[in-house]
C-alpha cells in the first residue's frame, strides 16, 4: 500500500465518529434521491410507452347524433391542427348485466370495425376482436369483470340483446368501456339516444392550451352544441401517473434536505479534521508529502465512508421503492416496475462528486499551510476567544458549570454554527413531518366524511341470481329507517345518502352519484370553493371531476345511464379523493324521475348533547331490527394504503435526518471535549463532580439547540406550505386552507424545543465520556 493510502486508512480508522456521520448523511441523501428520481421516471414511463406504441388520441370528442351527421364529422379531419383522426364511431350508453347478476353499472360502448392503426390502436390483451353481431370486447378497466366467454345481457333495451365476451382490450387514452362491430350498435341504442365519437391527433399537443386550440379548430365548423363531451390525453396521463406523482414533491423535499445536510456535514467534518490535525499535517509535509497529496488524503478520508453510505443508500432507496412501485404495477399492463439503472448511476456519481468537491474545498487550507507553521501550532483554541461571553455568563445567577457551558459556543463560533445548521435541518424535517401527518389526517377525514356519531350502513346490493327459483330478501325501506331514526330519543340531526352510478358525456367509465336526503352539510364534507347544495338540481363535485370534464363552478353536467338524463348545475367544489375524484353530490329529489328506487341508502346521525353514543346505538338497533339494518357507533372507515405508505416513508426519512443531525452535534461536541480535556481535568481537580461535568457539556449546546429549533419551525412550516399543495396538485386535488394551516400555538412550542432535544441527544455521549475521564488522565493529556 502506498504512503498516501496508509494515511487515508489511518485517518478513517482514527475518526470513527466522523466516518459514521459522513456515511449516514450520504446514505440519507442517496436513499431519498434514488427514490425520488426513480418515481419521476417510473410515473410517466408506462403511459408514455403505451401512448407512443398505440398512437393514442390527443383528444376524444363525444357528439350528439341528433345535432350533427357523420358526414359533417368526417370533414372535421381536415382542420389545420389535425395530423390524423379516426371516426366517426357510433356510441351508446348502456347498463349491462354479466352472467345474470345484478345490478349493473352504465358503460360506454363504441362500434369499431377493427382495433385501429393510426389513432388509438386498441391493444388486445386476451381473445380476439369481434367479427359479427352478438360479440363484444371489454376494456380491462371496465366495471364488468372481463372474463372470456361470459354473456353480457342488456335487459333494459328493446329485445334484451345478449352479447358474448370474445376479447379483453385496453385503450391507452380510455376511449371506451367496450367495443362491438358497428352493425351491433343499433340494437344497443335506445330510441332518441346515441352519439358519435371522434378521435384526433394534433400536430402540437404538449400543453393544455394546444389541446384547447385543437378542440376549437375541429368544432368551429360544426353545429353549435353538437359536442357534448371531450377528454384530453393530458388528463388521462395525469390520472395514470397520479399514484406515484403524489410522492415526488415529498421526496424532493427530503432529498434536498439530505443533500444540503450532507454537504454541510462533510465540509464541517473535513474542516474540523484539518483544524485539529494541523500538527499532523506539518509532520506529513515534513516527511515529503506535497500539498496536493495532503489535500487528496483528506478527500479520500471523506470519500471512503461516503462510498459506503452511497451503497447503503442505493439499497435503502430500492427497498423503500417497493411499496410505492407496487401501486403502479397494474398501470397499462406493467407487470414489474423497477428503478432504472441510469437513475442509480446518476445519483451515485452526483453525490460522490458533491462530497469530493466539498471535501476538497474544506481540505484546501491543509494544502496551503506552511510546514513550519503547522508544526508550531498546538491543538487548543485561542485563549482570548469568547471571553466576553464567559464574563457575562459568570454574572448570571446560575451554577458555575452551567455558566461555563453557556459561554462555550462563543469560543468556537464556526463549530457552533455547523452544529446549529445540522440541528436546524433536523428541526425542519420534524416540523414538516408533523404537519404532513396532520394534513393527511384531515384529508382522510374529508375522504371518509365521518362527522356522524352513529351510522346505519347501506344494505349490500343483491348480487344473487335472479329468477323464480331464488327467493328475494326484502330490501330495507329507507323511509321507515329514517322514521325510526327521527323518533329515537337522542337524535340531533341526520341525513341519508344513496349511491348510484352514471356516466358523463366525454368520460369513459362511471362516476359515483351520491344523493342526499336531508341536510348533509355537517357530515364532514370539506368545501374548497363555492357552496354546498341547498336545492334540487344543484351539485358539488371534487376537483378531478372539474378537470376531467372541463367544467367550472356555475356550469352544468349531464348524468347519463339512468332512466333519463339528469342535468345538474355545479355550485361547489368539495375535497374528496375517493373514486379518483369522479363523484357528484346532489339532493335525492334531483334523481326522483331518473332513479325513483333509491333503496341502498346509508343514514348518518349526530346525537344531542349529553347523549351516550353507545347507548343510543343499542336503543336504535332495537327499533331497526325488524327493518333488517343495524346501527353502529362512529363514522366510516378512513383508512388508506397510500397515507400509511406516506406516513411510514416520512417517519423513516425524518428519523434518518434527525440521526444525522444528532451525529453532527456529537461530532462537534466530541471534538470540543477532546480539545478541552486538560481544562476539564483542571475543573475536576478543583471539585467539579461527574454530574456537573455532564451539565457543563450539555449546556454547551443549549443556546445552539434553542436558536436552531426556533429557526427550524418557521422553515418547516414554510416547507409544508409548499410541499402539501404540490402533492395535492399532483393528484388533481386543490387543498383548502384548513388542510394546510394545521400548526397551532400548542404544537409550535414543543416543535421549537425539538432542536434542544436533538442537541441534547448528540451531546450526551461526549458528556458521559468527559464525566468518566479520570482527573489524572485528563491532566496528563496534551
Amino acid at each position: 500500500m502506498s504512503a498516501l493510502g496508509k494515511v487515508v486508512r489511518s485517518g478513517v480508522g482514527r475518526r470513527r465518529v466522523q466516518t459514521l456521520v459522513i456515511g449516514l448523511a450520504t446514505m440519507m441523501a442517496v436513499a431519498a434521491s434514488v427514490l425520488g428520481g426513480s418515481l419521476i421516471v417510473v410515473s410517466g414511463a408506462p403511459f408514455d410507452d403505451a401512448f407512443a406504441k398505440q398512437h393514442g388520441a390527443h383528444l376524444s370528442v363525444q357528439f350528439d347524433a341528433g345535432k350533427v351527421s357523420a358526414g359533417q364529422l368526417s370533414k372535421s379531419k381536415d382542420a389545420e391542427e389535425v395530423s390524423s383522426a379516426a371516426g366517426p364511431f357510433r356510441t351508446a350508453t348502456v347498463t349491462p348485466r354479466a352472467g345474470e347478476a345484478g345490478p349493473g353499472w352504465p358503460m360506454t360502448v363504441v362500434g369499431r370495425p377493427d382495433p385501429g392503426r393510426s389513432v388509438d390502436e386498441v391493444t388486445l390483451l386476451d381473445g380476439r376482436w369481434p367479427t359479427r353481431s352478438g360479440e363484444i370486447v371489454l376494456s380491462a378497466g371496465s366495471s364488468l369483470l372481463p372474463t372470456m366467454g361470459v354473456e353480457v345481457a342488456f335487459p333494459d333495451l328493446p329485445g334484451g340483446p345478449t352479447l358474448t365476451v370474445v376479447g379483453v382490450a385496453r385503450s391507452v387514452t380510455q376511449t371506451a368501456d367496450a367495443w362491438v362491430v358497428p352493425s351491433q350498435l343499433p340494437a344497443l341504442t335506445a330510441p332518441g339516444s346515441g352519439g358519435y365519437q371522434m378521435l384526433y391527433r394534433f400536430t402540437d399537443a404538449g400543453t393544455t392550451a394546444q389541446i384547447t386550440a385543437g378542440g376549437r379548430a375541429v368544432t368551429e365548423s360544426l353545429p353549435p352544441g353538437s359536442a357534448v363531451g371531450e377528454q384530453s390525453w393530458l388528463t388521462v396521463k395525469k390520472t395514470a401517473e397520479r399514484d406515484t406523482a403524489l410522492y415526488v414533491p415529498f421526496l424532493i423535499a427530503f432529498g434536498v434536505l439530505g443533500l444540503v445536510m450532507s454537504v454541510l456535514i462533510v465540509g464541517n467534518v473535513v474542516a474540523s479534521a484539518v483544524g485539529t490535525g494541523t500538527r499532523r499535517i506539518g509532520v506529513l509535509k515534513a516527511v515529503g508529502f506535497t500539498p496536493a497529496q495532503v489535500v487528496r488524503a483528506y478527500v479520500g478520508q471523506a470519500l471512503i465512508p461516503a462510498a459506503v453510505g452511497t451503497a447503503l443508500g442505493v439499497l435503502a432507496g430500492h427497498l423503500l421503492a417497493v411499496p410505492v412501485l407496487a401501486e403502479t404495477e397494474e398501470v397499462y399492463g406493467a407487470s414489474s416496475l423497477a428503478i432504472a439503472p441510469w437513475v442509480d448511476l446518476a445519483v451515485i456519481a452526483g453525490v460522490l462528486c458533491l462530497v469530493a468537491a466539498t471535501a476538497w474545498a474544506s481540505a484546501w487550507r491543509a494544502g496551503r499551510l506552511r510546514t513550519v507553521d503547522a508544526l508550531a501550532v498546538g491543538r487548543t483554541a485561542s485563549a482570548g476567544r469568547g471571553r466576553w461571553a464567559a464574563r457575562l455568563a459568570g454574572r448570571l445567577p446560575l451554577p458555575q458549570p452551567v455558566a461555563l457551558g453557556l459561554a462555550r459556543p462563543f469560543a468556537r463560533p464556526a463549530r457552533a454554527l455547523a452544529m446549529g445548521t445540522a440541528i436546524l435541518f433536523g428541526s425542519v424535517a420534524v416540523t414538516f413531518t408533523v404537519g404532513m401527518g396532520a394534513s393527511l389526517g384531515q384529508v382522510m377525514e374529508a375522504r371518509a366524511h365521518d362527522a356522524a356519531d352513529v351510522v346505519v350502513p347501506a344494505p349490500p346490493p343483491d348480487f344473487g341470481p335472479r329468477g323464480s327459483g331464488a327467493e328475494k330478501q326484502p330490501r330495507a325501506d329507507p323511509v321507515a329507517v329514517a322514521a325510526a331514526i327521527e323518533a329515537a330519543a337522542g337524535t340531533g340531526k341526520h341525513y341519508g345518502a344513496a349511491k348510484v352510478r352514471a356516466t358523463v358525456s366525454g368520460l369513459t367509465g362511471t362516476v359515483n352519484v351520491i344523493a342526499f336526503t336531508g341536510d348533509a352539510s355537517w357530515g364532514g364534507y370539506t368545501m374548497v370553493s363555492g357552496r354546498w347544495i341547498d336545492r334540487p338540481g344543484e351539485a358539488v363535485v371534487p376537483t378531478p371531476f372539474l378537470a376531467a370534464t372541463g367544467t367550472r363552478i356555475g356550469d352544468t353536467a349531464t348524468l347519463n345511464g339512468l332512466a333519463e338524463p339528469v342535468t345538474v348545475r355545479i355550485v361547489g367544489e368539495v375535497l374528496d379523493p375517493r373514486n379518483d375524484g369522479l363523484q357528484v353530490f346532489t339532493d335525492a329529489s334531483t334523481l326522483t324521475a331518473a332513479r325513483p328506487d333509491l333503496t341502498e341508502a346509508s343514514h348518518h346521525i349526530a346525537v344531542t348533547s349529553g347523549t351516550g353514543v353507545t347507548g343510543y346505538a343499542d336503543a336504535l338497533n332495537r327499533d331497526l331490527a325488524p327493518l333488517g339494518v343495524t346501527a353502529r357507533a362512529g363514522g366510516l372507515d378512513a383508512g388508506s394504503d397510500m397515507v400509511v405508505t406516506l406516513n411510514a416513508l416520512s417517519a423513516i426519512l425524518t428519523t434518518m435526518l434527525v440521526a444525522v443531525a444528532a451525529l453532527g452535534v456529537l461530532n462537534g461536541v466530541l471534538l470540543d471535549t477532546r480539545e478541552r480535556v486538560r481544562e476539564i481535568g483542571v475543573h475536576k481537580a478543583l471539585g467539579m463532580t461527574p454530574r456537573q461535568t455532564v451539565a457543563m457539556v450539555l449546556t454547551s449546546v443549549v443556546v445552539t439547540g434553542l436558536v436552531a429549533g426556533a429557526l427550524g419551525v418557521p422553515l418547516g412550516v414554510a416547507l409544508h406550505g409548499w410541499v402539501l399543495p404540490a402533492m395535492g396538485d399532483s393528484v388533481g386535488l386543490r387543498l383548502p386552507g384548513s388542510v394546510i394551516a394545521v400548526y397551532h400555538g400548542a404544537e409550535v412550542l414543543p416543535l421549537a424545543l425539538g432542536g434542544l432535544l436533538i442537541a441534547a441527544l448528540g451531546a450526551f455521549l461526549p458528556a458521559d465520556w468527559a464525566a468518566r475521564t479520570r482527573t489524572a488522565t485528563a491532566l496528563r493529556t496534551e
